[in-house]
């Protein structure tokens, strides 16, 4: 070749505009950060904007880089390629959730990083470079699994190779019972289910020591579980909760007193999700020396709470003929009047179904909404016992004699509703949907129905995932995961500061003490001052995302989430 050949020519790339979107998708990715309670709108540009900004980078490439023809198929359709490649190859809990929101960021500013780093070299082998930085940045979501979210959407990430909390819990539990069984009947049971004897989470006649250095709390024992979102039900030396275990969903109890298992009702059924994870989420409920337990599966059971032997099984699935809602089936039991009812979300009248607590048959049904991860709940509003339930559709209350709507206030939302509907001085009920806010509703007596008054609906108090409690004229709860208290009368903000994630509350109301079990797992003691917030000591009692209700027997708490029980002796005044 003669050296007077012509070298050729490397077309300079128009990259600003590239690099300008590249810094807006990551300032949009972190954009919740700026503020302290991020609105709807926010999470939402957080989610979909850096997925438009990596599409608006194609489109750059494709029309304004000033890359050959041939070079900008090559890069298009690369990327396109390596991110389906990248789609199929992604561990199976990956694929639950919307990964493209995780996935293409990266790929997109490897993609634009790679142009940028080799913009000299000619246009084949630059184009080479960009693709393969992308290949490693969709690569990595393939090495990843997801082991669920945070109560602010930030994902728990583990190599796909390492063992899960439940793989190494199942590894190491030994198949046989790990203590004596306890002889005898169950006793009367001190915390009979879901948030305490009245589903309310108030604890009477309670009141703990305030100073935890000189007097701390005193962990009793430690023991691993089975994933898992229920809490625990409380019987004299009986601890009744429900995990996870391989293939198996499991109803267990154990020992209060050593935190031995006495024995485990297990079944096969596995529900799983990418944001909660695997196993029930539901509490079990007991009643007149009965247990049951509705797994996340839809399978309602009849216990003996002795010895974990089935006396029926019940199916919402095909009673409710429908499939488990997107977080599974979340209904703690209520067992009132002869019959156990739960939220099934069935069309028509298949919304709530109550089965005969002999025999499990279906005693009646009643329209409720379509999903519901809240509980059934028995109030005495307006002067009429009645079962209210909060569901998508809004809010119901249902005679538990024949399941006949009394009253029925309508709130429809898309999005999930968790919450108990919360009594309030006999006449006046709360419900709460999350960003929209804290409705309050009083209801009076007028002829054979009743009539309500929207007092106000209040977005000082945008509860979505943590129950709420009254004391003394005030609502304290969170907003959205930031503790707050409101004024009963006017739905105005009192205050608003403790950031304990999604976690959980019990009243001490003789004591105006506040327990609450962190997100972090941190148990931490207020003071319920509607002046300020008051936190008086905390302890550190769990190391994992903790989303289960705990449970305060005496001076017993006893806590849990998808790894660990603990029960702690709790310094008492």
């Amino acid at each position: 070749m003669s050296s007077d050949s012509p070298k050729p020519v490397v077309t300079s790339l128009r990259l600003w505009p590239a690099l300008i979107l590249v810094v807006l998708l990551w300032g949009l990715k972190y954009l919740p950060l700026l503020f302290a309670e991020p609105p709807l709108p926010v999470f939402m540009l957080a989610f979909f904007g850096p997925v438009a900004c990596v599409l608006l980078i194609v489109i750059w490439w494709v029309a304004a880089s000033r890359a050959s023809r041939r070079e900008k198929l090559a890069g298009a359709g690369g990327l396109a390629l390596l991110f389906v490649a990248s789609l199929l190859l992604l561990h199976p809990t990956m694929r639950e959730f919307p990964i493209f929101s995780m996935v293409l960021p990266w790929g997109g500013t490897a993609f634009v990083l790679g142009l940028a780093a080799t913009r000299w070299l000619r246009t084949f082998p630059r184009t080479a470079v960009a693709l393969a930085a992308a290949a490693v940045a969709f690569g990595f979501w393939t090495l990843v699994r997801l082991d669920g979210v945070w109560g602010d959407f930030q994902s728990e990430r583990a190599w796909r190779w390492q063992q899960t909390t439940e793989e190494r819990y199942l590894a190491q539990r030994t198949s046989a019972a790990g203590g004596a069984a306890i002889v005898g009947a169950v006793a009367e049971a001190e915390w009979p289910g879901f948030r305490g004897p009245g589903r309310d989470a108030v604890v009477p006649g309670v009141a703990l020591v305030e100073d935890w250095e000189a007097r701390p709390p005193r962990e009793l024992w430690r023991t691993s579980v089975g994933p898992g979102w229920s809490s625990f039900a409380v019987a004299g030396r009986r601890l009744f909760t429900q995990e996870q275990r391989g293939e198996l969903e499991a109803v267990v109890a154990y020992d209060a007193e050593t935190g031995a298992e006495l024995w485990a009702h297990e079944y096969r059924s596995r529900f799983f999700e990418a944001m909660g994870g695997a196993g029930p989420r539901a509490t079990p409920t007991l009643a007149g020396g009965m247990l049951f337990a509705l797994g996340a599966e839809g399978l309602l059971h009849r216990l003996d709470p002795a010895t974990g032997d089935m006396v029926w099984q019940a199916d919402l699935r095909e009673d409710a003929e429908r499939e488990p809602p997107t977080w599974g089936f979340s209904s703690s039991p209520l067992v009132v009047d002869g019959v156990v009812i739960v939220h099934a979300g069935g069309a028509a009248d298949r919304g709530v179904l109550a089965y005969g607590v002999d025999d499990g048959r279906v005693r009646w049904g009643a329209p409720a909404g379509g999903h519901s991860y809240s509980s059934p709940q028995l109030s005495q509003i307006a002067g009429r016992r009645s079962v209210a339930l909060v569901s998508d559709a809004g809010l119901s209350l249902i005679d538990p004699a024949d399941g006949s709507v009394a009253w029925r206030h309508d709130w429809p939302h898309k999005s999930y509703r968790v919450l108990q509907p919360l009594a309030v001085s006999g006449s006046t009920l709360l419900m709460s949907t999350d960003f929209s806010g804290t409705r309050r509703l009083d209801l009076r007596r007028e002829g054979d129905g009743l009539v309500a008054e929207e007092r106000w609906t209040s977005r000082a108090m945008k509860s979505g995932f943590n129950d709420y409690i009254a004391h003394r004229g005030f609502l304290y709860g969170f907003d959205p995961n930031i503790l707050a208290c409101v004024d009963l009368e006017t739905g105005e903000r009192q205050w608003k500061g403790g950031r304990y994630g999604n976690g959980q509350l019990l009243l001490l109301p003789e004591a105006d003490q506040l327990l609450v079990l962190a997100e972090t797992g941190d148990v931490v003691l207020l003071r319920a001052n509607p002046e300020r917030l008051e936190e008086i000591d905390r302890f550190e009692v769990l190391d994992a995302k903790t989303w289960n209700h705990p449970a305060l027997v005496g001076d017993r708490l006893y806590v849990r989430n998808a790894e660990e029980a603990v029960a702690l002796a709790m310094p008492l005044r």
